[in-house]
């Protein structure tokens, strides 16, 4: 496929991982990994996995104080609003968008789970704002090329290793974008 455009098979969908290609320069979405939680004919909703802020739950929620739980930038869109990702549904609640995985929920549960420490923090991932797209706007961004859609690996979620999930998304994709992982981000600067 060198020289060649890649042509993307896969159609997004809920519980599909949108994966940014090496250039795209939205700096809210370089080298990006989008959780998708919504795709139809309303618009498109998922959450950026790869994206830590320098913030925990407590710096913004003070009455849920919790040192572990590290807050995400979920996207560009909305940042004043906190989501939830979670493998908890009888506690939490929420709708699955991939097999054990769960977006939303009541955040009195979270509250009263953080409160007496009774959740392992490797179960929930918080994310400020959300990546929205409106009708036909994913659609057009993916013929130019800006992203890939891919399965969604069991574990990426709520793996600990959130650095690389963009380099261990692109392996999911095979040999074809083999080259995308060890790419610069400005190759003129290579």
């Amino acid at each position: 496929m060198d020289g060649e455009k890649k042509i993307n098979v896969r159609p997004p969908a809920a519980g599909k991982l949108l994966i940014a290609e090496p250039f795209l320069a939205d700096p809210s979405f370089v080298r990006s990994v989008v959780l998708l939680c919504e795709h139809g004919t309303d618009g498109t909703v998922g959450f950026v996995l790869n994206q830590a802020t320098e913030y925990t739950l407590g710096d913004l929620v003070p009455e849920m104080f919790n040192p572990t739980l590290t807050v995400y930038k979920g996207g560009p869109v909305q940042i004043d609003t906190l989501h939830m990702l979670h493998r908890l549904p009888d506690i939490l609640g929420g709708n699955e968008i991939a097999p054990g995985v769960y977006w939303g929920g009541f955040y009195e549960a979270l509250r009263d789970i953080i409160n007496v420490k009774d959740f392992n923090p490797a179960d929930i991932r918080l994310f400020v704002g959300y990546s929205g797209w409106s009708p036909g706007q994913l659609d057009t961004e993916m013929r130019e090329g800006s992203w890939v859609v891919a399965d969604l690996p069991e574990n990426l979620i709520f793996a600990g290793d959130q650095e690389n999930v963009w380099k261990q998304s692109i392996r999911t994709l095979g040999k074809d974008y083999a080259l995308w992982e060890n790419m610069p981000i400005n190759p003129s600067l290579n």
